[in-house]
């Protein structure tokens, strides 16, 4: 028995799949800035999915930010932590998001990954808000989802701007 005055922390079970997707692959399992990581582990996908057209690559952000609906709120639920910080399918999406439309090359992606990083870590209005009212899978979705708008916007005005 566990007399002990703080919780166990939650693991993920490694052998589940939607833990598995949940945490990035296990990038999400880092002990330090796991959001980092778990975006910096998007990187690879990123790039097998950067030559579809257009279109394409925004039905697959969809997609993944439906599934992600249930994957986070699933594995939210089975942790028994609202948004474990090991949880980075939504950083995940919102990073995919961050490059849609972006201009080829490694310096774009660095750029898309600061900014992202920049906007999940400090949540500025509304993601900050949307972060604290908002809860299950959707909770845990949109507020990167916003954080990946405004990167996204930023890129954008920059390409028009360049």
């Amino acid at each position: 028995m566990n007399i002990s005055a703080t919780p166990e922390p939650a693991h993920p079970d490694w052998r589940n799949p939607a833990h598995l997707l949940a945490f990035g692959l296990g990038s999400g399992a880092f002990p330090k800035a796991p959001g980092t990581m778990g975006t910096l582990a998007a990187v690879p996908i990123y790039l097998l999915i950067r030559p579809l057209p257009d279109w394409a690559y925004l039905l697959v952000v969809i997609v993944l930010f439906l599934l992600g609906l249930w994957l986070c709120g699933k594995v939210s639920r089975d942790l028994g932590v609202h948004d474990h910080a090991g949880i980075v399918w939504d950083e995940w999406v919102g990073f995919f998001f961050t490059l849609w439309l972006a201009p080829p090359g490694w310096g774009w992606v660095l750029v898309g990954f600061l900014l992202f990083r920049l906007f999940d870590i400090l949540k500025p209005w509304p993601i900050g808000w949307l972060d604290r009212r908002v809860s299950g899978g959707l909770g845990i979705m949109l507020d990167d989802l916003v954080a990946g708008l405004f990167a996204f916007l930023i890129i954008q005005l920059s390409i028009v701007l360049i």
